[in-house]
């Protein structure tokens, strides 16, 4: 049983990042023609000398429809404020109606979650340039929270995906790293621990689809990437549980590739994208050493 005074630091961290009002765009974008592949771009604030690196934001909400874009458009305006230009990326989630042998809205769409990803990856150069001459493309840093940070991980992990998939990319994506934020990035060991009420098998289609697609989703599976992976998780966390994390810097271990992990002591899941927090700055401070 989790500890009733865990919950209740958690709901406080949830009601202070939640607390911030939504900041708007300076410009937006379509993948696709799904009302929900766009992409908002938010110019880099302050004497940014020339282009400054982009920073490719992945909300969480494990996947699930309710949770959208708009509440981590906040982090966004806090990393524009840093100095870096922001492309915060919507993609298709889970519908928002109970399923049978679901309690609530199931947690992302198959194909159509990776889909998105994938399109918006490939689209962001063409997108950038037009919406954001800032930015520089040839420096970009994916990062993600919990959810997003799955689908950060697997972003950057395009190229080693099994033979036949669809999203898989020739060689390495164009990136200068990727940045985890409490991301759910060992799918075996988050259903093991319940994580976001079995949201990894949703995301797979159910239990019947669990073993075959796996392999196609599961960052801890595509390893090793090549690409310089810091992961960032509060080692109060009862979301997504550090345990996580540190499985899945084992199996990157395992495969050869080391991978950076910060656990932040007295630090839950949300204050990693609570520009009130100090966590928040931590982030930016990972995202600027593979950025500049």
């Amino acid at each position: 049983m989790t500890d009733p005074a865990a919950v209740e630091r958690d709901a406080a961290e949830a009601a202070s990042a939640f607390s911030h009002p939504a900041v708007a765009p300076d410009a937006s974008a379509a993948y696709g023609e799904h009302p929900d592949q766009l992409v908002d771009f938010y110019a880099p604030r302050g004497e940014a000398p020339g282009q400054v690196p982009l920073v490719v934001l992945l909300h969480g909400g494990a996947w699930r429809a309710p949770y959208d874009r708009q509440h981590i458009t906040p982090m966004a305006g806090f990393l524009a404020r840093q100095g870096f230009a922001v492309a915060n990326v919507e993609y298709r989630r889970g519908s928002s109606l109970p399923h049978q042998d679901a309690d609530g809205p199931v947690a992302g769409r198959w194909p159509e979650t990776f889909d998105d990803v994938a399109a918006a990856l490939d689209a962001l150069p063409e997108l950038t340039a037009a919406a954001l001459p800032q930015a520089d493309v040839r420096r970009v840093v994916v990062t993600g929270h919990s959810a997003g940070g799955q689908l950060a991980l697997w972003a950057a992990a395009r190229h080693v995906l099994p033979s036949g998939s669809p999203w898989r990319l020739p060689a390495p994506p164009p990136l200068r790293g990727v940045v985890a934020l409490a991301p759910i990035a060992d799918f075996e060991a988050a259903e093991e621990l319940g994580v976001c009420g079995g949201a990894c098998a949703q995301l797979l289609g159910g239990a019947a689809h669990w073993a075959d697609r796996l392999p196609y989703a599961d960052p801890a599976a595509l390893l090793p990437t090549g690409i310089a992976t810091a992961v960032v998780h509060g080692r109060e966390d009862i979301v997504v549980p550090a345990r996580v994390a540190e499985s899945y810097v084992a199996a990157a271990a395992k495969a050869g590739e080391t991978v950076g992990l910060t656990l932040l002591d007295g630090v839950g899941h949300f204050p990693l994208i609570d520009p009130a927090a100090d966590a928040c700055a931590v982030v930016s401070e990972e995202i600027a050493q593979l950025a500049w």
